[in-house]
């Protein structure tokens, strides 16, 4: 298995790279527009190597669950299960974005502008079996056009039992688009209408509404003006976010089917960048079923379709 897939078009510059081998990551994508280059996504040059923190760069996968679940274990329908605290290296407390951004996916089609590569708990990562209350298998295809980069996510029950499940997506997006520009300068925006209580970077359970500069996030936030790691709740049918770099007139849009209704975000601390992460759930939502979080089941035999589609467009004032 190749460590990098490249994806380009014909008559196009745009492109992006994914490696299949360590979480089927989308770790670069640029973009050619009006003669100039656009690097859309955040990671170290070094990535993907093998000592690569793989949630740290590209667009990690998160699945079954994304971010944390509380502690070493969770109660599901009577049964304990243990959860790894190693897929992170500075978090030993909780087990966090679940089973497959660290391990090899089977890419099994290809072409020159899209890839499609597909996980089994039980095939590719069978000693994490123990771990869930059932088999899944994830299917993820990239398709690359001239200014965009679409994720098709399909989600599979292949077991006998009801799989629960959330999903997330953790985009490293870079900024500032152009070195004419700031990145404290660049807005970003969410259309999110209340935040998460956390401790620890834990859920309570309650939510608030957005207060103090936070209130601005549906209109956007300059990236000088705040420091983050949130969880917030998207607003119902609102389905697109965005990145603004106005001195080059571009931003970046970020847009995901309706089954996404959280977002995490992230500024990562000493790095020019910033994480817009739609969750289909929020944060230790196995923990909290008696309250509306996202968290699914699906039957056995049943499937779940979901897109995530990250772009590059002129800002129409």
């Amino acid at each position: 298995m190749s460590d990098v897939v490249e994806l380009s078009m014909p008559d196009s510059l745009t492109t992006a790279k994914i490696t299949p081998t360590l979480g089927f990551n989308c770790f670069n994508f640029i973009v050619h527009q009006d003669g100039k280059f656009f690097s859309l996504i955040d990671a170290e040059e070094s990535f993907p190597q093998a000592d690569s923190r793989p949630s740290g760069h590209g667009i990690p996968l998160l699945f079954p669950f994304p971010n944390r679940i509380r502690g070493d274990h969770f109660e599901w329908e009577g049964k304990t299960y243990p959860l790894p605290l190693d897929q992170v290296p500075f978090n030993k407390t909780n087990a966090i974005h679940g089973f497959c951004l660290d391990r090899p996916w089977r890419v099994i089609k290809q072409s020159g502008h899209r890839v499609t590569a597909e996980f089994q708990l039980s095939v590719d990562a069978p000693e994490r079996r123990e771990f869930w209350p059932a088999d899944f298998l994830i299917r993820c295809t990239y398709t690359l056009s001239d200014a965009a980069l679409s994720l098709d996510v399909e989600i599979e029950n292949p077991d006998s039992v009801p799989l629960p499940w959330g999903f997330g997506t953790h985009a490293y997006f870079r900024l500032p688009l152009s070195s004419q520009s700031q990145v404290g300068d660049c807005l970003f925006q969410a259309p999110v209408d209340s935040q998460w209580e956390l401790e620890e970077c834990l859920p309570t359970g309650q939510t608030g509404p957005l207060t103090g500069p936070l209130s601005e996030l549906p209109e956007g936030i300059r990236m000088g003006e705040v420091s983050l790691d949130d969880a917030f709740r998207l607003i119902n049918r609102v389905e697109r976010c965005e990145i603004m770099d106005e001195a080059v007139g571009y931003q970046i849009t970020q847009s995901f089917s309706p089954e996404f209704t959280q977002m995490i975000i992230f500024t990562p601390p000493g790095r020019d960048a910033v994480c817009l992460e739609p969750y289909t759930c929020m944060t230790d939502a196995v923990n909290f079923t008696e309250i509306e979080t996202g968290w699914q089941v699906l039957a056995p035999g049943e499937s779940q379709s979901l897109n995530v589609t990250i772009a590059l467009e002129p800002i129409v004032a």
